[in-house]
């Protein structure tokens, strides 16, 4: 059995215009990230978020603390066997950091529970039921130097039963991101 990958340039290249067009019209303090994912369909994921960080901080301590940001981000869920799909999403998301706030080395924790919209309701044969779904998401990571952050997250979309048709997909991603 042999598995083959073909690289997609066109959305790779689309989605980097992406980024640098929102980036060019955002302020400093925000993040962006490039995310490659798999989800258990053999569908490839390549997805671009812009990270909002948040300036509050919970329960500060030499231990840790309680952080989070707000997350934009496109998904292109390049298909194996059907129509490629794309799909837009928005969400909160908590994150734990473990260590002294200005540590070189700082790994974390986070979990969100958001939106997401798709290009249509079908993810290779998953019937998702509907075109918009909720994004839950947990993920762990190391942050070096305050500006780069390497992580592993596991992002689930479903419509909790709101349609009768509701097989959810899961996308599992590594991600870099860049702080500004």
């Amino acid at each position: 059995m042999s598995v083959s990958f073909v690289f997609p340039f066109r959305a790779i290249s689309g989605l980097l215009c992406s980024c640098v067009v929102l980036f060019s019209s955002i302020a400093h303090a925000t993040d962006i990230s490039l995310a490659l994912g798999h989800s258990a369909d053999n569908t490839v994921t390549y997805r671009t978020a812009l990270q909002f960080p948040w300036q509050q901080r919970w329960f500060d301590s030499d231990m840790g603390r309680l952080s989070g940001y707000w997350v934009a981000g496109y998904t292109y869920w390049d298909s194996e066997d059907a129509v490629n799909t794309h799909s837009f999403s928005a969400s909160p998301v908590l994150t734990w950091e473990f260590g002294g706030a200005n540590s070189m080395v700082q790994p974390f924790i986070e979990a969100g529970i958001g939106l997401a919209v798709f290009s249509r309701n079908k993810v290779e044969d998953r019937n998702l039921g509907s075109s918009v779904n909720f994004e839950d998401r947990l993920g762990f990571g190391i942050r070096i130097n305050q500006r780069h952050t390497i992580g592993a997250q596991a992002l689930h979309y479903s419509n909790a039963g709101i349609s009768s048709n509701n097989a959810g997909i899961e996308s599992y991603n590594i991600y870099y991101r860049f702080s500004f």
